[in-house]
């Protein structure tokens, strides 16, 4: 899955609302707890890490590229 990022960055948090894989922000840190997810091929498990264009996030058989 690809991502347009409309601006300089976005954060974990507000790339999975964007793509419905949370519904809101309150879910993040159960999300993130019970998943492993990946930026760029390491753990990551800031809600609000920031993700720059190329940046890959991963978590089970979910690739989303931001472009």
């Amino acid at each position: 899955m690809y991502f347009d990022l409309k601006g300089e960055y976005i954060t974990l948090q507000q790339l999975l609302k964007a793509c419905d894989i949370i519904s809101s922000g309150g879910e993040i840190k159960d999300f993130l707890y019970e998943n492993e997810v990946y930026v760029n091929g390491e753990r990551e498990n800031r809600r609000g890490r920031k993700l720059y264009k190329n940046d890959v996030v991963s978590f089970y058989d979910t690739r989303i590229t931001l472009r």
